[in-house]
């Protein structure tokens, strides 16, 4: 099947968007009914007694909801080299590394081509409707990709980010050749071992090719700041390759010298030009459009955990629209974005009905059932994909072709409409609880904002914040909140001291102001860290397996996270208790 694609028939596919949209309850029932047949024989579903069934009504009553914990030795199994139908009908012979970033260590999840296949489905519908409103022609892609190594398992299953799984599967270069621009790096540098030297000739590729720069592109927001902030860097060096035709010393796998060797010719015209243009900018407002005058838009994950980059996204992009892409996580798809036009922050996604069968659990009904706020319970009731209410919140449940059944993600989305009959969703938070001491209650989105408050006050001295992270000192009594900030030059005591009561004062959650003015949770505490710390971080992961454009930043480090602890408190240069509450 996926050697065929070779037209992309932009029309067709949107009228099948529209047409499993229109009859998106019908859809997830085959949907269900399909992966329960595939998977009939495995043993996960055999022990639970569902015996062949494939209505929903069985499979809810026959499956529990589980999360990762819970499918541990399933997965722990496939890793040791179990063949047998443990958690699938075939046999998993892969798995996808998730990020990671929150426990420390990074989880797996299996991967098969079923999963493959909805990937692509995905990629097209996000495609089609792209196109639509910003047709590509033949121009070239800057994507800041980098393919982190596929590696065997003490069992022999092959294991790499989710990303990597997709890039390195068989199909994948002949299904996306009819709807991908061709990058502008050759493959030697996306698959190259040094992340570094990687980012390094992707910008050197970008600015050989600028005039033929349609779009500029990453996984992750963060990505792609971290590639224009490298940039302001290494600019001049840039400038001197390729004026004199020759790479920097610094990049050293030979393989990515001999691929960029074939693309580099001396150009003092081009190297002059790019150097006066550099100049010209104003704090570097509007760099991408400078250097790729043909850039049509910046495109990336921009929800969530990526909104903080997006100040910084702007002000490198200027005047050019951000496309957020699609909503998915490592255990699979969920949602595509078929409003392109719309910024990132007023973003939403419409859930395909044909990749996966979903459930949302009602977090109005969890706060009621526990009576304090609190967004977990021991028994939700969830609802189907048709059923949900516009306006309300639910944390989603996804069954997926790869054996994941009623898997409990962790997201929690707000429905904001409908497309036809499949819920239009806008990421909200993850559900587990960021920061916890006594009854206070914030999130990821709760810290987002305390920074962005305090940042004003940075703003105000033309600094800025790089990158944060946050923790819970629990080593004295009362515990309290640590924010590191990562900034971007020198700022004054006083400002500082601003930034830390500031921030102490923007947590306005009930549990947390009148556990700070009875003294239940201490002062409110801001380390700065070295410039580079973040990068240590991101190195760090990438040792671990990730892959760098699939980098999150942790927005909270826990206890057993000892290692990025220790980069980050290695690298404390000062740091500030408020006086918010004395």
């Amino acid at each position: 099947m996926l050697e065929k694609v070779e037209e992309f028939n932009m029309e067709r596919v949107i009228e099948e968007f529209e047409r499993v949209t229109k009859d998106a309850g019908r859809i997830q029932k085959e949907t269900l009914k399909k992966i329960l047949e595939d998977n009939a024989s495995a043993e996960y579903l055999l022990n639970l007694g569902l015996n062949g069934r494939t209505d929903p009504e069985s499979f809810k009553a026959f499956v529990p909801m589980v999360t990762h914990k819970d499918l541990e030795p399933y997965i722990n199994r496939i890793l040791d080299g179990d063949t047998s139908s443990v958690l699938t009908g075939k046999p998993i012979t892969a798995m996808s590394l998730s990020s990671g970033t929150t426990q420390g260590k990074p989880k797996f999840v299996p991967w098969n081509d079923e999963l493959f296949d909805t990937t692509l489905q995905i990629y097209h519908t996000s495609f089609a409707f792209r196109n639509r409103e910003f047709p590509m022609n033949n121009g070239k892609a800057l994507g800041f990709v980098y393919s982190s190594k596929q590696f065997k398992t003490e069992g022999g299953v092959l294991a790499g980010t989710a990303t990597t799984n997709v890039f390195r599967s068989p199909g994948f270069r002949t299904a996306m050749k009819s709807i991908q621009s061709p990058f502008c790096s050759p493959e030697e540098v996306i698959f190259g071992p040094d992340f570094h030297q990687s980012l390094y000739c992707h910008l050197l590729c970008g600015l050989i090719f600028r005039e033929e720069v349609h779009m500029v592109s990453s996984t992750f927001a963060h990505s792609i700041v971290s590639a224009f902030r490298t940039f302001e860097q290494v600019w001049e060096e840039l400038c001197v390759d390729i004026k004199e035709g020759v790479l920097n010393s610094k990049v050293t796998v030979p393989s990515v010298r001999t691929a960029m060797s074939k693309l580099l010719k001396p150009d003092p015209e081009l190297a002059n030009l790019i150097h006066n243009k550099c100049m010209g900018l104003s704090n570097w407002y509007g760099l991408i459009p400078e250097l790729f005058p043909n850039v049509k838009y910046v495109y990336g994950i921009m929800t969530g955990s990526m909104e903080p980059y997006l100040k910084k996204l702007r002000h490198y992009a200027g005047e050019l629209p951000l496309l957020t892409s699609d909503y998915g996580s490592s255990e699979g798809w969920i949602a595509t974005n078929v409003k392109p036009r719309v910024p990132p922050e007023l973003a939403t996604y419409t859930v395909l009905p044909q990749i996966g069968y979903f459930e949302f659990i009602p977090l109005r009904e969890l706060a009621e059932t526990n009576g304090d706020g609190s967004f977990l319970c021991m028994d939700p009731k969830p609802v189907g994909l048709t059923d949900v209410k516009v306006g309300e919140e639910y944390e989603i449940v996804i069954t997926n072709p790869a054996g994941l059944y009623r898997y409990r993600l962790g997201d929690v989305v707000k429905v904001m409409g409908f497309h036809n009959s499949a819920p239009e969703v806008k990421f909200v938070r993850r559900s587990n609880l960021l920061l916890n001491i006594n009854i206070d209650k914030n999130t990821e989105k709760d810290l987002q904002i305390a920074v962005e408050s305090a940042s004003q006050l940075l703003a105000e001295e033309k600094l800025e914040v790089i990158d944060y992270t946050s923790h819970i000192d629990l080593s004295k009594e009362p515990g309290h909140y640590v924010i590191f900030w990562e900034i971007s030059g020198e700022a004054s005591e006083e400002v500082l001291g601003g930034c830390c009561n500031c921030m102490d004062k923007a947590f306005v959650d009930a549990g947390y102001t009148s556990s700070r003015k009875v003294n239940c949770i201490g002062a409110l505490e801001l380390r700065l860290v070295r410039r580079g710390t973040f990068q240590k971080i991101l190195e760090h992961y990438v040792a671990l397996g990730s892959a760098a454009n699939q980098f999150k930043t942790p927005r909270y480090v826990g206890p057993t996270n000892t290692r990025v602890l220790q980069i980050l408190n290695e690298n404390v240069v000062k740091s500030y208790l408020s006086t918010a509450f004395n």
